[in-house]
């Protein structure tokens, strides 16, 4: 029997957060407990809304099948879903108007990934996968830096390094800089034709872009010279950005996503003698805010 026929009055809360890569969600009855979660595709609302919607949909009656309901019985269930590409209270707003969920919450990414990781503590979180999160909270004052997508920022995210190796690699073609074993491979791939790497990048959405950057960590640890080029160059962006936020000494440090602890050994000492690990995952912070959204009247 279906949980909404079996009790009427139990409330559901549902946490969910998505990127360039994909999506999660988490159905849980008010108390927290877990009662069902899936993932689903990119849920970038700024490169593809519709895709993404479609994505969290997706994931959504997934999740919802397995306690026996549907997308319609999620109608007065409070959720909070922190997605990438959120840039405005309109664009929060036409999200939150599209989910079945009458009682959502839409908020950018890394307000979940900063409620995840470092929970009601302060400190620094550097997320990086896709795309790249940069943020801090001090006395329950969120400050952030980029995130602006690929397109204009996300510097050192998954998706910059790749495209960085697409760029390098013409960059070797052209003579410019020499060729190393993990340029030649990715030109390789693309059977040495320049023109096959342009029609690429003529359509390649970030997820795309960010299938190359477990290469180029890879390579870096190995010494090549063009991994451990794009690594030093985005490290050295994000220690900027740890200077500008206020990063400083007493300070936690979370490195959290795909991508973000590889950075590890290229940050100064002082940021690497402050990493700590997360309390949660961004989900985990999205069902926490969303928690807080069924004690709103």
């Amino acid at each position: 029997m279906p949980l909404a026929a079996q009790n009427p009055v139990v409330p559901l809360v549902i946490g969910g957060d998505g990127g360039g890569s994909g999506c999660r969600v988490v159905i849980a009855d008010g108390a927290g407990r877990v009662l069902g979660q899936a993932s689903g595709g990119p849920a970038n609302v700024t490169s593809d809304f519709d895709g993404a919607i479609s994505a969290l949909h997706g994931a959504l009656a997934e999740a919802a099948g397995q306690i026996g309901l549907s997308l319609h019985d999620l109608g007065d269930a409070a959720a909070h879903f922190g997605l990438a590409g959120v840039q405005s209270a309109q664009a929060a707003a036409r999200v939150a108007a599209a989910l079945p969920c009458r009682r959502a919450v839409v908020t950018e990414d890394r307000v979940v990934a900063l409620a995840g990781a470092l929970g009601d503590a302060d400190g620094v979180l550097l997320a990086i996968g896709t795309g790249t999160i940069i943020a801090a909270t001090r006395a329950g004052v969120m400050r952030h830096i980029g995130g602006w997508g690929l397109q204009l920022s996300d510097e050192a995210s998954g998706a910059w390094l790749g495209r960085g190796l697409l760029v390098r690699v013409l960059h070797c073609h052209d003579r410019m800089v020499r060729h190393s074993d993990l340029t030649r491979a990715v030109f390789d791939e693309f059977n040495n034709d320049p023109g096959g790497l342009v029609c690429f990048a003529a359509t390649a959405r970030p997820a795309d872009y960010a299938r190359f950057a477990p290469a180029v960590v890879q390579a870096a640890a190995s010494g090549d010279l063009a991994g451990e080029a794009l690594m030093q160059q985005g490290a050295a962006y994000l220690t900027r950005a740890l200077a500008v936020i206020g990063f400083g000494p007493g300070d936690a440090l979370c490195l959290t996503g795909g991508v973000a602890p590889h950075y590890a050994p290229y940050l100064p000492a002082t940021a690497q003698t402050a990493i700590v690990p997360p309390k949660g995952s961004a989900l985990d912070g999205a069902l926490r805010l969303a928690l807080a959204v069924v004690a709103q009247p």
